[in-house]
């Protein structure tokens, strides 16, 4: 079985320009990566985590409904009429 990876603890700062950021350091305390935190948090909004895909009622597929097409002689038919 595959061991459960941990997930990084992300610090937020600042950049220079006010751009807010998320640093994740490494164990020596180095930073490892800096992301944007826009970016982050968005992608972080993608993701369903699997205690919520677990919660989730199951979706059930829509069954395309047929569209039923009138004969071209049906629609002549029709407009004589009015």
């Amino acid at each position: 079985m595959a061991a459960r990876k941990k997930a990084t603890k992300r610090t937020t700062m600042r950049s220079s320009k006010g751009t807010k950021l998320y640093a994740v350091r490494a164990a020596d305390g180095t930073f490892k990566d800096i992301q944007t935190y826009k970016r982050a948090h968005a992608a972080d909004m993608r993701r369903v985590s699997k205690a919520e895909a677990a919660s989730a009622p199951k979706k059930k597929k829509a069954a395309k409904k047929k569209v039923a097409r009138k004969s071209v002689a049906a629609k002549k038919k029709v407009a004589r009429k009015k």
